[in-house]
């Protein structure tokens, strides 16, 4: 695992660095390498070069190659790269969200909310492999396996994605429409919108009848009229796929 800090201040590269080495001393099982660049006109040839690393730390504010610059260049080449931003400024939040950085921490930095991001930073390169879904939060960017989602419902402009575990993760306010915010996941066999505002995971289904889906966890979700015979097409597909294997 590589970790790559960038901030044209020195001292708060270097404050960065002990915090990494704190965290580095509490944890030892979680072991990484790092490297520091002071000069982003440097970092940005290294990442256009082809040179990844697993996580980047980087200062939003900096001369010639902003920290915006440098998530894009890392996006146009990988999108398995996690990005925390660190800042002085509240300003460029949503802007952190073009380059789906996963943390947008401001200056001073507060050194629970610091290894917290690099808790979920590192468990997130590790469960890469595992589909995911992206939803902005008002914590961050969160990914979701796709095994974890019970069904996802549009609430007010929201989306309230339920887990398997039972917790429910609420979205920002969506500016597309629902089918939009779901489309990566309907293309996925095991998901199926039932209703204008209800995807679900057929995995978690229990039963369907004529106008709802039961779930496992008991709760009912409707079935438009609309969508009727195709749900009841593609959930008996589903079923004597299942049963088949």
């Amino acid at each position: 695992m590589k970790i790559t800090v960038c901030d044209d201040s020195i001292k708060d590269l270097l404050d960065i660095e002990k915090l990494l080495i704190k965290y580095k001393n509490r944890y030892p099982d979680k072991t990484f390498e790092l490297e520091k660049y002071s000069d982003p006109s440097r970092l940005y040839h290294r990442i256009a070069e082809g040179k990844l690393t697993d996580i980047y730390i980087l200062d939003m504010l900096m001369p010639r190659r902003t920290g915006l610059d440098l998530g894009h260049q890392i996006r146009t080449i990988s999108n398995d790269n996690v990005i925390i931003y660190i800042t002085s400024s509240e300003d460029y939040a949503l802007d952190a969200y073009e380059v789906h950085a996963v943390r947008y921490l401001l200056k001073p930095v507060d050194e629970g909310k610091f290894f917290e991001a690099l808790d979920y930073a590192l468990s997130y390169t590790k469960a890469k492999t595992e589909p995911t879904y992206m939803i902005k939060t008002k914590n961050g960017l969160l990914p979701i396996a796709y095994s974890k989602i019970e069904y996802i419902e549009s609430v007010g402009r929201k989306l309230e994605v339920h887990l398997s575990d039972g917790k429910l993760v609420k979205t920002l306010y969506i500016r597309t429409s629902f089918e939009e915010e779901v489309q990566a996941l309907i293309g996925h066999g095991n998901f199926l919108q039932t209703h204008k505002s209800f995807l679900v995971n057929l995995d978690y289904v229990k039963q369907l009848t004529t106008d709802n889906v039961i779930m496992n966890s008991g709760k009912q979700l409707p079935v438009s009229r609309a969508k009727a015979s195709t749900v009841k097409r593609e959930y008996l597909l589903f079923v004597s796929e299942k049963v088949g294997r």
